[in-house]
C-alpha cells in the first residue's frame, strides 16, 4: 500500500457540509458588492516577488518572514505565492490600463498564502474578500466602504464587532512623527522587548501596534501621530468622522492603529471582535494613494479594505449564525438497476424544473435493498422520497412519500404520473 499523503500543515481543505457555509457567505458578499456597484477581479495566486516587495515594504512582517517565495526554474525569475490581495488588483489595474477611463470600484474572493505558526482563525492558507476602489480621492469612498462592511455584518446578523479607525497622515507628516517617536523609545530601551528592538531603526510605527503587555504603557506614552498632520489629512480625517456620523455608525478613533503593510496613507480601520481571542480583527483596510504609482502606474487615489473568510465564519459559528447546511428536495430510491433507463430522464426533468434530486446508485453490486436505500434517503434530509419501484413504472408512475411531517405539500403518499413531471415538480419544491 503506498504511503498515505496528508495535506500541508496550516493548509486546510473545506469539504461539505462546511463548504456550504463557505458558498453561502459568498454569495452574501457578492450580491452586497453588486448593490455597491463593486465589480469582481480575478488575479493569479503567484506574482512577482517585487510586486511585495516594494508594494508592502522591505522592512514589514509579512516581506521578512511570511512570504512563500521561489525562483521559477524555468528563467530564474522570483515568483512568491501572494500573501494578500490588494497589490495584485493594483498591478493588475495599472497593466490593464483599467482606471484611465474612470475610476472603477472592484472586489476580489480568494486564497492567500503566509508561512506563520497555525492557530485559531490563522492559518498558511487563508482566504480573503478585499474590496477596492481606485481612482477616487475623498473620504466619501473611504465612508461607503466602511459602510458596506458594517452591512455585511448586519446582513449576516453578527454581533461584537466594533469600528476603530486612526489617520496615518502623509509620507512627510510620518517622517516627523517617526523621528520623534525614535527618539522617545531610544530613551526607553530597556523597556523594549526582542521584537520592538529589531523594529526600532526600520519599523518603529509598527511598534506602536505591540500586544506585549508588558509595554502597553510605554506605547501609551509614545508620541501621537495625530499631533503631526496637517491641515489636508486633518481635513480628510474629519470629512470621514462626519460621513460615519451622519450614518449612524459607532467608532473608535485609536490612535495605535497602524496597519501592517507601508502602502497606506490618510485613513485606515480596522473592524475587531473580542470573540475570537487573539484573532480579534475580522476585516481592516484603508487608503493607499501612492501604491498606484509605486507599481509602475499614474499617481492616482485608491482605498479598499479585506476581510479573513475563516474568521468569519469562525465568528458566525460562535454566535450560532450559520445557515442549516442545504438539503436535497428529494431522493430517488430505485429499486431495480434495470429501470435506470426509465428513472433517469425523470429525474433529469425535475432537476430542469428547478427540484433538488439526489439519486441512489452504485451499479448492480453496491445498489443495496428498499431498506438500506430508504435508510440513506432519510440520512440525506430530502422531504420526498421519489420511489421507482417495479409495479408503479409499469404503470408509468412514480410513488412520492414525504419523509417529514409538517414540511412540503405533498402530505401523504402519491402517485404522479412519469410524462408529467414538470407540472408536478413545483409541488416538490413547495415548503
Amino acid at each position: 500500500m503506498a504511503e498515505k499523503l496528508s495535506a500541508v500543515k496550516g493548509m486546510n481543505d473545506i469539504a461539505a457540509p462546511e463548504s456550504a457555509h463557505w458558498e453561502w457567505l459568498e454569495a452574501k458578499v457578492r450580491a452586497l458588492m453588486g448593490r455597491y456597484g463593486y465589480r469582481n477581479i480575478r488575479t493569479p495566486i503567484v506574482e512577482p516577488t517585487a510586486l511585495f516587495v516594494r508594494g508592502l515594504g522591505e522592512v514589514t512582517d509579512i516581506v521578512e518572514k511570511e512570504m512563500y517565495s521561489f525562483e521559477d526554474r524555468l528563467n530564474g525569475e522570483q515568483l512568491t505565492l501572494r500573501p494578500e490581495g490588494t497589490a495584485g488588483v493594483v498591478r493588475a489595474v495599472v497593466e490593464q490600463n483599467l482606471i484611465y477611463d474612470g475610476p472603477k470600484r472592484l472586489y476580489y474572493m480568494g486564497p492567500m498564502f503566509r508561512h506563520e505558526r497555525p492557530q485559531r482563525g490563522r492559518y498558511r492558507q487563508f482566504h480573503q474578500v478585499g474590496a477596492e476602489a481606485l481612482g477616487f480621492a475623498g473620504p466619501d469612498v473611504d465612508a461607503e466602504q466602511i459602510a458596506m462592511a458594517c452591512d455585511l455584518w448586519a446582513e449576516l446578523g453578527l454581533k461584537d464587532i466594533a469600528l476603530e479607525i486612526n489617520s496615518l497622515g502623509q509620507p512627510a507628516e510620518r517622517q516627523q512623527h517617526r523621528a520623534a517617536l525614535i527618539a522617545y523609545l531610544e530613551q526607553h530601551q530597556d523597556q523594549l522587548d526582542e521584537d520592538a528592538k529589531r523594529r526600532l531603526y526600520s519599523n518603529p510605527l509598527r511598534i506602536l501596534d505591540t500586544k506585549n503587555p508588558a509595554m502597553q504603557a510605554l506605547v501609551e506614552g509614545a508620541p501621537k501621530l495625530m499631533d503631526y498632520l496637517g491641515e489636508q489629512s486633518l481635513a480628510h480625517f474629519d470629512g470621514l468622522r462626519a460621513l460615519l456620523d451622519a450614518q449612524g455608525i459607532a467608532y473608535r478613533i485609536n490612535p495605535r492603529l497602524v496597519r501592517g503593510m507601508d502602502y497606506y496613507n490618510l485613513s485606515v480601520f480596522e473592524f475587531v471582535t473580542t470573540a475570537l481571542g487573539s484573532q480579534g480583527t475580522v476585516c481592516a483596510g484603508g487608503r493607499y494613494d501612492g501604491l498606484i504609482a509605486q507599481v509602475g502606474g499614474k499617481p492616482a487615489p485608491a482605498v479598499g479594505w479585506a476581510l479573513g473568510v475563516e474568521r468569519i465564519l469562525e465568528l458566525l459559528k460562535e454566535q450560532g449564525l450559520l445557515p442549516a447546511v442545504p438539503v436535497p428536495d428529494c431522493y430517488a430510491v430505485v429499486p431495480q438497476v434495470a429501470a435506470m433507463p426509465q428513472v433517469m430522464p425523470v429525474l433529469r426533468a425535475l432537476r430542469a424544473a428547478g427540484v433538488s434530486v439526489q439519486m441512489h446508485a452504485g451499479g448492480s453490486e453496491g445498489h443495496g435493498s428498499m431498506k438500506s436505500q430508504f435508510k440513506k434517503a432519510d440520512g440525506s434530509g430530502a422531504r420526498y422520497a421519489l420511489i421507482f419501484g417495479e409495479s408503479e413504472l409499469a404503470a408509468g408512475q412514480v410513488a412520492v412519500k414525504p419523509l417529514r411531517e409538517g414540511v412540503g405539500a405533498i402530505t401523504e403518499q402519491t402517485l404522479f404520473e412519469l410524462a408529467q413531471a414538470t407540472q408536478w415538480a413545483a409541488q416538490l419544491r413547495q415548503a
